[in-house]
Order: C-alpha cells, then structure tokens, then sequence
C-alpha cells in the first residue's frame, strides 16, 4: 500500500498558484484551470501526495469554470467538512493523506449519477493518463478507468 502523505519536498515543489490551492484553501480562477477540458481517459490525482482522488470516467462538464466529478475513485481518500467561509455554508473536499485542499462538493450533480458534483480546483490535481497508470503505480486502478476512444 502507498503512503500518500504531505511532505517537505513535495510542497517545495508546487507552484504558487498550486500551494495557494491547496495549502491555503484557495480557488484558482474560474475557467483557467489546467484540467477543465481535459478528456482523455486517465487518473487524477493529489498533487501534493500522489494520493489516488478522480477517474476520468466520473468527470462530466456542467459549464461551472472548474473540473467536475460525480465521485471519488476510492471514498475513503477524499474527506468531506463543512466550511462556512465567505458567508456560505458549503461542504469542502479535502485529499485524506495529504490533508490538501480540493475544492467543494455540491447536490447538483447528474441525477442519474448519484447527483453529486465534485467541483475541483486543477491546481489540486496531476493527471495520470491510462497509458502511464502502470509505470506510475496505479495500474490496481486501470478497471475502473474507460479505453480510449
């Protein structure tokens, strides 16, 4: 089993943009983060630990300026706490080993899906493409990722 945790190196290697996200519970802009378009078939996951967070197969496009994903890869590697920043009260998602900030997670997802939507900042993730998820050690995820087209 990997040991995704935050460590030293791993932090002095983010960008300021990636470090604001996730270590400051910031939010990159609408619509300019690396992964809004992305398509291809692959993994995403934690910048900070290389933690396994999203598939490919569960992100849609809901036109909000940032990733969507109806669910995590594995539940128990992405935490769910109430935030009640910013005069709102939402639900913010945070990477388990890495304690990293993701994003928040709202009710108006697909319905058909299970109505989740998981609104992820890009600078929160690395995205793994299905063709190095074996080099990369994430090849016990291959079954739940779709072929490529």
């Amino acid at each position: 089993m990997a040991d995704y945790t935050k460590t030293d190196a791993a932090i002095a290697k983010l960008t300021p943009e990636q470090y604001y996200v996730t270590q400051e519970s910031g939010t990159e802009r609408p619509g300019t983060g690396e992964y809004l378009h992305t398509k291809e078939p692959g993994l995403y996951v934690d910048i900070v630990s290389g933690e396994p967070l999203f598939a490919s197969a569960d992100k849609f496009d809901l036109h909000c300026g940032w990733p969507s994903f109806t669910k995590p890869i594995t539940p128990e590697h992405v935490e769910e706490l109430r935030d009640d920043t910013h005069g709102m009260v939402r639900t913010e998602v945070r990477s388990t080993g890495a304690d990293s900030h993701l994003g928040h997670v709202f009710e108006d997802g697909p319905r058909d899906r299970g109505g989740l939507r998981y609104c992820i900042n890009s600078a929160s993730l690395r995205f793994v493409p299905r063709d190095a998820m074996e080099a990369e050690g994430y090849g016990a995820y291959l079954d739940q990722i779709e072929t490529p087209r």
